[in-house]
């Protein structure tokens, strides 16, 4: 026994084959068999009202299709070319996003300072502030612009009376029905109403910065204003690029504001593109359903909004890797 050569311990599984990756899935399947029940009833609404949805407008903007049985009249990319060549399309595009730039442009930077503000331990109140300014958000969107239109009425409406009773103006003032204010103040009521959003966001970035730095700063001899760009800018940039894309998405559908308030009008100068393609799959003025039509016009604006969003990610990922080698 001495003299022989040293015997290993052989596992008791080497005799076994390992399983494929495959027969490892499967095992894995049956083991949560039960846990898929659950999931399931999301993936079925998901498959029919997000994917089978996107699958059909894509299918759906080849044909010259009323909505109406199976369709049949092939057209190719006859409703594409009529939407690109469309004036009206491109009006109520460029409105879309007129409405999410002026939230990042303006929206953003006073909520940004709203959010230093509302972000003071000294500050009393401050909670009470914070819910009064998000309240808006949680509210149904129909319903403000229900009430807007109810106040910005110029026959009796609570906002006209009170600037005609404070001498302010001499005559109501049509805010809804002028084609050069109509849109401005869609715009307004638009900011307003989502005021909260990118007010929680900036501050839970500053949440984030450690108060060390403000500290320093003030033992330095800094102001609050130098601190502000000293320190809470650049701090809060990284969370600022993702911030500036939630922003812009989530305000490229106004829809709801803009059906409840104005309808697209007046003459088509606050139609966006979810108006657009409303009225023609849902209230045709040439007396039959346009599905096709409003198919290629969705698919056309989500192509813009995919580039869009891809330039931003690219654009952020070249910032954060700028930062990363100047650091």
């Amino acid at each position: 026994m001495g003299y022989g050569t040293p015997q290993q311990s052989i596992p008791a599984s080497a005799g076994k084959a390992p399983l494929s990756k495959r027969a490892e899935l499967f095992k894995q399947i049956k083991k949560h068999r039960y846990h898929y029940l659950f999931v399931l009833p999301m993936l079925v609404f998901f498959a029919a009202f997000t994917l089978w949805p996107m699958i059909a407008s894509w299918y759906y903007s080849f044909f010259n299709w009323d909505g109406i049985g199976w369709p049949t009249d092939f057209i190719g990319l006859g409703n594409f070319r009529e939407v690109a060549s469309d004036p009206g399309f491109w009006n109520a595009f460029m409105n879309t996003f007129l409405f999410a730039l002026t939230h990042v442009l303006i929206q953003m930077p006073l909520a940004l300072i709203v959010a230093v503000i509302l972000n003071n331990q000294f500050l009393s109140g401050r909670n009470v502030y914070r819910l009064l300014l998000f309240v808006p958000v949680i509210s149904t969107t129909a319903v403000i612009g229900v009430i807007f239109s109810i106040l910005l009425n110029p026959l009796g409406g609570a906002i006209n009376e009170m600037l005609l009773g404070t001498g302010l103006i001499n005559e109501p003032i049509n805010f809804l029905g002028s084609t050069a204010l109509a849109l401005p103040t869609l715009l307004a009521v638009s900011v307003w109403k989502s005021f909260g959003t990118p007010m929680i966001y900036w501050l839970a970035g500053l949440q984030t910065i450690p108060g060390e730095l403000f500290e320093a700063a003030k033992i330095d001899g800094a102001s609050k204003v130098q601190s502000f760009f000293r320190i809470t800018v650049p701090m809060l940039a990284p969370i600022g690029l993702v911030i500036t894309l939630l922003t812009f998405i989530n305000n490229l559908d106004p829809f709801d504001l803009v059906r409840t308030m104005t309808e697209g009008g007046p003459v088509k100068a606050t139609d966006v593109v979810q108006t657009y393609i409303f009225r023609y799959a849902f209230e045709p003025e040439s007396g039959s359903s346009r599905y096709g039509f409003a198919s290629a016009a969705g698919i056309l604006f989500s192509l813009a909004v995919l580039v869009v969003v891809i330039i931003q990610a690219l654009t952020g990922k070249y910032a954060r890797r700028s930062g990363t080698k100047g650091a």
